[in-house]
């Protein structure tokens, strides 16, 4: 009877943490499709080509990242967020520069779905995003 308690248990927590994963996907409602990732010539580095399918409204949370980011809006308006800036509206054709480990958001203002290409320039072996609170 005492292991079946610990087995509901375990599983109620399980199912908890992934329900709240799979809340948290939804909630941003954003594809994000790796297109190469590669080595660079300076060593503990790599290059991440992502291209990010933001539906109307959607939002990344506050994050950083291990390295520089540089980002082309190929369709739509995105508005991006630096911690300490004003926003900055960036349209289809444009580029945006995010420098190393800087707190920022980024969500769709467009009417309609906006998608970008952000290439990183990243420290390798670290998690490409670290969530901040």
């Amino acid at each position: 009877m005492k292991t079946a308690r610990i087995i509901t248990v375990a599983t109620l927590i399980v199912a908890s943490g992934l329900a709240l994963r799979v809340a948290q996907s939804q909630q941003t409602g954003i594809k994000r499709t790796e297109l190469q990732r590669h080595d660079l010539s300076i060593p503990g580095r790599e290059v991440i080509q992502v291209r990010g399918d933001f539906p109307v409204g959607a939002a990344v949370p506050r994050h950083t990242h291990p390295g520089e980011e540089l980002v082309y809006v190929l369709e739509g308006i995105l508005e991006f967020q630096l911690e300490g800036q004003p926003p900055v509206t960036v349209k289809t054709g444009e580029v945006f520069f995010i420098p190393a480990g800087t707190v920022h958001t980024a969500k769709n203002v467009n009417n309609g779905n906006s998608a970008a290409l952000s290439t990183y320039i990243v420290e390798k072996g670290k998690p490409l995003l670290t969530s901040v609170q």
